[in-house]
Parts: C-alpha cells; structure tokens; sequence
C-alpha cells in the first residue's frame, strides 16, 4: 500500500515539472484519475491546459492519444468505424481516438454536439459500440477535456448530460509574477513536458484505484454528502442542483483524497476539499443569481456554511 500511495506522490511531483505554480489543481486530477473520474479543465487559451494533461499522461506510463476538436471532427473520428476489405470480403474495425487509457480532448467546445455526444457511451461505461457490436476501451481510461470559456469565438456550451459525466472542472488561472518567471526560465531548456519521466504503468494505476475503491465512508459523512446535494436542490439561487451522479461522484473524489492523504477512511474534511471542484459544472444558477452577478462558488461556499459537518464523536 505504501508503494502505491509514493507512485502517487511521484507523478505529482513529475508534474509539477512541466506546470507551475498549481499545485491544487495537480493534486485534484491526481485524485480524480484516482477515482476512475473525468476531467474537465475550463479557461482561456495559453495557461498549460494541455501541458497539463500530456505531463500526467507522461509520468504515468499510460497510452494517450490527443484529438484537436474542431466542427470538422466526426463521431467515427473517436469511436472508429468499420472498414471494408475486399480480399477477405469482411468488414474490420478501425479504432478510434478513445481506444486508449488517457483521452486528451483538447478545446472540445469548438466541435458539434454530434461529435461531443459520441463521447458519452465512453465516458460512463468505458465502451464503444460501432455497428452493433460493443468493445471497451483500455484499462486505465480517463478523458481530459479542455474548453475555452463561455462565449470564446467559434465556441458552444457542452450539453448538461456531458458536463455531468466530468468528475471535476477547474480552472488553471493566471500565475503570478513569480511563476511566470519560472516559466519563462524553463522554456529556455525546451518543451517543458519533456522533463517528465515515466514513474508508473497502467497496472500500477489499476491498482491504485482498486486501493482507494477499499477507502472507508461512514454513514455519518454519506448522510453530510447527501444533505449538501439536498441543499444545492433547495438553495433558492440555483434553477438546479447536484445530481445523484454528482453525489457518487463527490463519494469517489472524498475517497482518493483521503488515500492522497494517507488514510483509509474519508472525514468531513475531505469532501469540503472536493467539493467545488465536483459540485460547480453540476449547478445552474437562477436568473436572479445571474442578474445579481452571484458565481457558484458564492452559492456552494454558503452552502457548506449551512449544512453542518458530522463530528469526530458521532463517528
């Protein structure tokens, strides 16, 4: 157990190589690759989204593939499509991009929601199914996703059943003076992913994951998990809240950070670290949240200060 939990801190520190200056983020797509999840990373162009993505895929050892998403990219494009063969008379399955462990969806706002829909099977089963006949992906498997921001040019909104489907969404941010001066000083060596080097494998991954799937919960913090995604249903700023799917999700994601943490149960503690992360792409604000100009993090952060943390004692 030991071994797994320093293969963890290895590639986040392998990482941390390539990006600087955001740790919290590092450490939350650690645990949500630890939790079996999907990532989502919104922000503008240019601060290491996909730098971010190929350092893990990188330091973990696992097969990736990249797909640029464009409105020119078709649903066959990820899913593959049947070829025929006139020597043998047969049609033979030509994989598509998701036939792999890490999925890089770069920019996937810029494409038609036909092609973002082919995503879906993928993302919650781990399969695809082209002409009838199902075939799963590689073990491991996660996607990360990148998107510009809400009315970028040539962008358009990701449908709610495929936002809900992400694990997390973060953000990257600006760095500050400092960091980007150490950018600028890594650059001068070259692409700074090439400093990342290999410290796992795909088996190794798997069993990571099956550690912290072991992670104890008691019912104490299932109930305070459930009564934050009540809360969110009833919070009268927001038109929805957190689906069931969040609530598994937030369960997961409290998990792996506890196992990142070092121990075999969750606390209260936890799930606060996760839960705008988990919670945030799973919300709607109401109009009047809008024309107020109140962000969802206001309408989360009032909701963790309302719903009560079960105690230690009563654990």
């Amino acid at each position: 157990m030991q071994e797994l939990y320093l293969g963890a801190r290895k590639v986040t520190e392998e990482v941390k190589k390539a990006v600087v200056g955001k740790d919290q983020a590092i450490e939350l797509i650690m645990a949500a690759v630890l939790a079996r999840g999907h990532v989502l990373i919104e922000d503008i162009p240019g601060v290491g989204k996909t730098t971010m993505a190929l350092a893990f895929a990188r330091a973990m050892g696992i097969e990736e593939k990249r797909v640029q998403f464009t409105p020119d990219v078709l649903p066959a494009d990820l899913t593959g499509f049947s070829m025929y063969r006139k020597e043998t008379g047969q049609f033979v399955y030509q994989p598509g991009a998701v036939m792999c462990n890490l999925l890089l969806a770069d920019e996937i706002n810029r494409t038609s929601p036909k092609t973002q829909s082919a995503l879906l099977e993928v993302m919650e089963e781990r399969t695809v199914t082209v002409d009838g006949i199902t075939r799963k992906t590689g073990e491991p498997f996660t996607v990360i996703a990148t998107e510009n921001p809400e009315g970028s040019a040539g962008t358009q909104l990701l449908p709610e059943s495929q936002l809900d489907r992400f694990m997390i969404c973060l953000s990257m941010g600006y760095p500050t003076v400092e960091e980007e001066v150490e950018i600028l000083k890594r650059r001068k060596e070259g692409s700074p992913v090439e400093t990342v080097t290999r410290v796992l494998s795909g088996p190794l991954v798997l069993a990571m994951q099956e550690a912290v799937e072991q992670v104890f919960i008691h019912d104490a913090v299932y109930r305070y998990m459930a009564e934050l995604a009540k809360a969110t249903r009833n919070q009268e700023l927001l038109q929805a809240g957190i689906s069931p799917r969040g609530t598994v999700a937030l369960a997961a994601m409290s998990r792996a950070w506890a196992w990142m943490s070092g121990r075999g149960y969750v606390i209260p503690d936890d799930v606060r670290e996760v839960f705008f992360s988990t919670a945030g792409h799973r919300i709607r604000l109401s109009t009047r949240a809008k024309v107020s100009h109140v962000k969802p993090e206001d309408v989360l952060g009032q909701v963790l200060e309302e719903v009560k943390a079960p105690s230690a004692r009563k654990q």
